[in-house]
Formats: structure tokens, sequence, C-alpha cells
């Protein structure tokens, strides 16, 4: 492609050199340039790009992005310069890979939680009805039936576009992607076009990045702010932000709802740690998942398929088919008769959910017992909060590590316990090594109890000091049990 290519529908503030050479790939890593390649310059949060534009020269750049030119000009290489490279390189990734948005329909889920299952139930159901499909998410990035390992919620816009790239160039009808908060502050979905955009809920996460609850809720709505008219958005009424997520859209809204009146509606008529019995829009069915935050997220993989074209009826039926995302209130139940869950609750509004259908579905006949963590250099303002919800809706509890990065794990555990008293710390137990935690809740809980094991879900590592280590909650739990 050459470079006037890749400019189109962006605006320059200058160009030095010939804008008519051609590049063979794009770059926001300096590591990663090739001869023939074009860098962009964005100035992150913790690195500035332009201090690497002599480095990516060095290893074959022939086209550099950039905000502040450099000053001394190489020759041989073309200097684009924009007043934000972190605003435009979405745009560029869109028109170096094809414009692939334009060849497939791709839906964005965003929220606090919820984002992973609903994104892999729509991916899941439109693969059973016989459609390529692609999938962006946390758990593991597909084309079509491919995984592709992933490192974070949602990938850089050179990444990301590759990816989509790809799908499209294999054929894939849909995508379907988990949309985050730092994905819409930092442009990483600039450039796509969305055929859909779903809203699930809003509590406090983030806000080591955020600073601010208005920061963070501002970031979910300017995704829905840029939906197109073509697009359809559908957004939770049972959340107080699900109005406000939609207010200013040009898309085509809906709405859906446990408790009020929506487009999509459903109640739980019955519910067991097996499934449930819904009543969606009329219609009974039961369903392979437990618990109200996930009839909210049937719900609205019900609306999105809806919207799609897909007739409500067959919608159901797929619905119920339909098996738990890895690590989302996933039960492993020992021969004694002691159900675990394993789930990636990480935020304080996540960990009450799940906290709350099981108590509705144990009705007091059994003790429920969590344990969990939070993670390091992350948003400290919810750790006492989750030893609140932990220690309000459990008969035990026992702290532990999650994923302590570069913190010291005990200094998390103690701003976790900072959320409760002193006469309620008496009855928290507090276990810095992650597997003796589990082992000790797995062998004092007795026939009936349920043990949530929370915060890590699917995830088969743990990070300590920067040092990825092996490490899956589902094995420690079936060891403990002998399984």
């Amino acid at each position: 492609m050459n470079i006037e290519q890749l400019i189109t529908k962006s605006k320059p503030l200058s160009i030095i050199g010939q804008a008519d050479i051609e590049i063979n790939g794009l770059e926001i890593d300096s590591r990663k340039i090739l001869p023939g390649k074009a860098f962009v310059a964005i100035r992150g949060t913790q690195t500035d790009g332009h201090n690497f534009i002599s480095k990516a020269i060095e290893l074959g750049a022939t086209a550099i992005v950039c905000e502040q030119l450099p000053s001394v000009l190489s020759d041989n290489v073309v200097y684009i310069q924009y007043q934000s490279t972190e605003k435009v390189v979405g745009q560029l990734a869109t028109n170096f890979y094809g414009n692939p948005t334009s060849k497939i329909k791709l839906v964005g889920v965003t929220g606090t939680n919820g984002k992973t299952t609903i994104a892999t139930l729509l991916y899941q159901i439109f693969r059973r009805l016989g459609y390529k499909c692609g999938l962006c998410s946390t758990v593991c990035n597909y084309i079509d039936g491919t995984p592709i390992p992933t490192e974070c919620t949602t990938p850089d816009p050179i990444t990301l576009n590759a990816l989509l790239g790809r799908m499209a160039d294999e054929g894939c009808d849909y995508a379907f992607i988990e949309v985050s908060s730092h994905s819409v502050s930092q442009h990483r979905i600039g450039g796509l076009t969305f055929a859909g955009g779903i809203f699930t809920n809003l509590t406090q996460d983030h806000l080591d990045y955020h600073q601010t609850f208005e920061n963070y809720r501002d970031a979910k709505k300017a995704f829905f702010d840029s939906l197109p008219a073509s697009a359809f958005a559908i957004t939770n009424t049972d959340d107080k932000n699900g109005l406000f997520m939609t207010q200013n859209t040009k898309a085509r809204i809906k709405s859906y709802s446990l408790k009020n009146a929506s487009d999509y509606k459903a109640k739980i008529l019955e519910e067991s740690f097996e499934g449930m019995s819904l009543e969606i829009d009329g219609q009974e069915v039961f369903v392979q998942f437990v618990g109200r935050f996930n009839a909210s997220n049937l719900l609205a993989a019900y609306g999105a398929l809806c919207q799609l074209g897909v007739d409500s009826q067959e919608a159901l039926i797929q619905l119920s088919a339909a098996t738990p995302v890895n690590g989302r209130f996933e039960a492993i139940r020992s021969k004694e008769g002691v159900t675990a869950i394993v789930d990636y609750a990480h935020t304080p509004d996540a960990l009450a959910n799940v906290l709350s259908t099981i108590n509705e579905v144990l009705r007091n006949r059994g003790k429920c017992w969590t344990v969990c963590g939070a993670g390091g250099n992350r948003d400290k303002g919810k750790r006492p909060l989750m030893a609140q919800e932990a220690y309000k809706q459990s008969d035990h509890v026992i702290i532990t590590s999650d994923n302590p990065r570069f913190e010291d794990p005990q200094d998390i555990i103690n701003d976790m316990l900072d959320g409760l008293d002193k006469e309620q710390r008496r009855h928290v137990i507090s276990i810095v090594d992650r597997k003796e935690a589990i082992r000790t809740a797995c062998m004092m809980a007795k026939p009936g109890d349920v043990i949530l094991v929370a915060g890590k879900g699917h995830e088969d590592y743990q990070i300590i000091q920067g040092t990825k280590y092996h490490f899956d909650d589902h094995e420690v739990i079936c060891e403990a049990f002998n399984l």
C-alpha cells in the first residue's frame, strides 16, 4: 500500500517526503519494525513513541507517523505529521487492512460486567446457525474455530484491524468484540464501523486509569455516541446508566430489562446450580446458566439475535443449548457434595451478584464460603469494597492473593481488610498463598456447602513481581476434591 492510500480519510498537518512510496506494514512498537514498514509514534501512558523514531528508522522504517517531527530528518523516509497520532492510528490501520468492517457485521459489547459472556454467546450461536464468525474477548480471540491468544480485552488498533482483516479474508459474516473503556479512551476502535452495540451495566472499575467514575462512564457512552444510524444500540434499563448511554446515539435504540418495561423482557421462574427456567418475551425456556446477572446477559444476547435477523423462537432454542463461558459461574462438585464455583468476579458489584445468586440457590441449606483477593497495580479503591461484599454475603471468608503483579500481596490483603471493622476481621481468614487458601476452604467445607473462588476465572496464571507463573483455580479445586 502506498502512503496516499494509507492517509485516506485522515488530515495530516504536513507530509515531508515522497507520499507515493509503498509500505508493507504498520507498527506502534518500534521493536517490531522490519524494512518497509511505517512506524506510528504514540504518546502512551508509560512511554512516548517519539523517543523511538530513530530506532525505527535504523530497523528499516520507510515512513514515520508522528506529532512532533525529529530535529534531524532522514533521507528516503517520509514523515506524516498529525495533531494526535493516537486519534488517527485506528483509521490508518483500517485503511491498511482494507476496511475489514465494511465486509463483516461487527457488534461491540461494553459495560463493567457481562461482556465476555454476551460476546461469546453470540459468537457460539451464530456459528451453530452456520455462519463464519470471529470473536475478540478477554478469554481468547477466534477466527471462526481457530483460537488466537489474547493479552487484553480489546487489542491495540493495528492488532485489532489485522485480526478483523483476517476474519474478513476468511469469509466471516459476523464478528463480536468486547469494547473496554480503555479502548474507547485510547481510540483503539477508531475507524471501525459497528453494526450494533450492547450496554450491560456500570459499576466501579479501572479508576486507576480513568481517575473518576464520571470519566469511566463517559468513555463507555462515547462508544454509543459513535455508532452510525444504520446500527442498533441495546441498553440495560435495569442499570441507572442504561438510558444515559444511548441519549446521544444515532443508532436504533432497543432496551432490555428484568424489572422495567422494555423491548426485551425476562423473569426468572426457577433456578438451581444446574441452570434456571426463564420467561423471555412470554416464552418459557430452560438455560444452563445461573443467576440474575446471567439472566440479564442472556436477555441482551436474545435482543442482539433478534436485531441481527434471527427468528425469536430460533433465538430461544439457541439460548437453551448454550453453555457457560469458561470461568464464569463454573461449578465443580466434590464426591462428598461440596460445590465450588469458579468465577471471574473482580469488582465489588460482580462479587455481590455472584454471592447473591449463590445464596438464592442455597436458601440456607448450606454455608457459603468465599475465597477472593484483588489485583495488584490496579484500582485500589475497590479493595475494601470487595471485602465488605464478601463479608456481607458469606458465612466464611478467606482473603488471599489474586495477581499481585508488582505489589506485595500482604499489602493488597491489608487494603481489603481496611474495609472491615475490628469485630468483622475476627471472622475473616487471610492466607497469602492462593493455593493454600483454596485448599483450606475445600478442606473445611461440609457437604451441601458452596465455595466461591473469585477473581481469576478463566486465567491459568498468576503474575508475581512481573513474572507469570502457571496457576489454575480449576486444577487446585479438583486436586483438593480428589477428582
